[in-house]
């Protein structure tokens, strides 16, 4: 029985800290499975919150013909279908209605690429080296200055600097083989 499973067991007996534990060892795992499922981070997130209400309300029978992590991510991936099932009933609308929204869609557009750039740039820092994705998290996304950084990495100022020079070449790299637009990178 893996780690997973003696924790929901734990649950299911009454103690709440094994479903702490649960939380703890497969939120972000299941919230990135369901994000490729459904593309979008912040609906990942509420899915995969979605997915822990479920076992907290239903408590679903764990028979044990799999590991527990993939009969909690097959949970998941149900709960992210059947939002993408609901999400694309078409609504009819009025013609009015129409018009309204025609005069909202330059926004709307404008967003939806702001939230693809999001995603391709989500995708290309996935794909470089840890220790790429540290730097230039700290540096562009955290704010930290090189010195901050050096101390955090524990590597000097001037090895820094190298680090982020490569790691925005290698992102830029990435973005490119996605045909992404880029200003200043």
């Amino acid at each position: 029985m893996d780690n997973g499973a003696s924790s929901y067991r734990r649950f299911l007996d009454g103690d709440d800290n094994g479903f702490v534990e649960i939380i703890k060892d497969y939120k972000d795992g299941l919230m990135f499975y369901i994000n490729g499922l459904v593309c979008d981070l912040h609906i990942a997130e509420e899915l995969t919150e979605e997915t822990f209400v479920r076992i907290v309300t239903k408590k679903p029978r764990f028979s044990g013909k799999s590991s527990f992590k993939t009969w909690l991510y097959a949970i998941g991936r149900n709960v992210a279908l059947d939002f993408l099932r609901k999400r694309s009933k078409l609504k009819e609308i009025s013609a009015e209605e129409c018009l309204d929204l025609a005069a909202e869609e330059t926004d709307f557009e404008k967003e939806f690429l702001k939230e693809e750039r999001k995603i391709l740039l989500h995708r290309a820092m996935c794909s470089l080296k840890p220790e790429y994705r540290q730097v230039l998290q700290l540096v562009y996304f955290e704010d930290f200055s090189n010195k901050e950084v050096a101390m955090v990495m524990k590597k000097s100022v001037h090895n820094i600097e190298v680090l982020v020079s490569r790691a925005r070449k290698a992102l830029k790299q990435e973005l490119e083989k996605e045909d992404f637009v880029y200003e200043d990178i």
